[in-house]
């Protein structure tokens, strides 16, 4: 049986969870509203102030999807109730981000600045010049946005220039020796 799956959910008040046809589960809540359509073959049941999940059969789909629909149902509840976010750090000489309204405005020592627009849903904060903070309801959607400011300038190894995740460490490499 699946650990993850068989724990109930809590729902904190001010929250609503409502099932409709083909399992598609929304979640109410004051940071916004998510809508997710899960597996049919899982059952999702609302009772009182807990969501529980539960397979029909112990056949493998069934036992993978148990567990994933159980914490994609808990991160949207804690989305709508407390957000997501994740933090990046922008190093290197001459580096820099700047917002300006929707835009997010990177330097990153190419020869023209890239720009990325805030997608519907998520936010972007500069604290700073070289910290940037992305932040949603939907954790799918905070992951992949800040996964995309990553690769404009991935972090490279030897002096460490590139944007990074806060928590992130970066393998460092001995550069070149000097021939006697």
């Amino acid at each position: 049986m699946s650990r993850i799956g068989k724990m109930p959910i809590a729902i904190p008040t001010g929250v609503t969870v409502s099932v409709a046809e083909n399992n598609k589960v929304t979640v109410k809540g004051p940071k916004g509203t998510l809508e997710r359509v899960f597996p049919a073959e899982m059952e999702i049941k609302v009772e009182g102030a807990e969501a529980t999940v539960s397979r029909p059969n112990d056949l493998k789909r069934n036992r993978s999807l148990h567990g994933l629909s159980r914490t994609l149902l808990n991160n949207m509840v804690v989305g709508v109730t407390e957000g997501f976010e994740k933090k990046l750090e922008v190093n290197g000489v001459g580096y820099r981000a700047a917002k300006q309204g929707k835009t997010l405005t990177l330097t990153l020592g190419y020869s023209h600045p890239v720009e990325m627009t805030d997608p519907e849903g998520i936010e972007t904060v500069v604290e700073g010049q070289n910290v940037i903070i992305v932040k949603g309801c939907d954790k799918e959607k905070v992951g992949q946005f800040a996964a995309e400011i990553r690769d404009k300038r991935r972090p490279e190894p030897y002096k460490g220039k590139g944007i990074k995740y806060a928590d992130e460490t970066i393998r460092r490499k001995v550069g070149k020796t000097g021939k006697k």
